[in-house]
């Protein structure tokens, strides 16, 4: 069995998304330039939860749906192994015990994506909501992958947002910038 090293867990960049999250989340002045601490350590699981009910209302209701949803596409998937006439009766018991096996990771991974994208809709909000018109962080992976998400979001909006995301090298340090265009 093997796990795609490419794909981390969404629940590794949630840390830095609610401190983005938080940073952003203040009234504004016009013509004014924020900065914030990039401190990356990690929040516990509690602190991480207590944050995202402040900006996915519906948290609890995302983490039981999702955990429903792949409940069934796990029953699924032990019907599907059983009623195939292929494998004999010990390939059958192999597939439902990796089905097993993987039971808890794949609810924990679809829970995790789905509260991760819940956060990065709330951003995106709080970014149209304010007009902000650029972000820049240091060129860390998880920094530069939460603001890709965002990026995404912004673009499939009801009124998308144009964007773009760059890298450059400042004081011979990398940093991201999305530069957002508002219409």
């Amino acid at each position: 069995m093997e796990f795609d090293k490419n794909k981390e867990d969404k629940y590794n960049y949630l840390s830095v998304l609610i401190k983005l999250l938080n940073a952003f989340n203040h009234e504004y002045l016009e013509n004014k330039t924020y900065i914030c601490d990039s401190d990356l350590h990690d929040l516990s699981a509690d602190e991480i939860y207590r944050e995202l009910k402040k900006y996915c209302e519906t948290l609890d209701a995302i983490i039981q749906s999702e955990n429903h949803h792949i409940e069934a596409q796990i029953d699924h998937d032990l019907r599907r192994a059983d009623e195939n006439r292929i494998l004999n009766d010990a390939e059958k018991e192999v597939l439902h015990k990796n089905i097993a096996l993987m039971h808890d990771y794949k609810i924990q991974r679809s829970i995790n994506k789905s509260v991760y994208y819940c956060a990065i809709h709330a951003l995106a909000r709080i970014i149209e909501r304010e007009k902000i018109e650029h972000i820049i962080v240091p060129m860390f992976i998880k920094y530069t992958h939460i603001l890709h998400s965002v990026q995404g979001v912004l673009q499939t909006e009801k009124r998308p947002l144009d964007s773009e995301l760059t890298v450059f090298e400042e004081d011979e340090k990398l940093f991201t910038k999305l530069q957002i265009r508002y219409i």
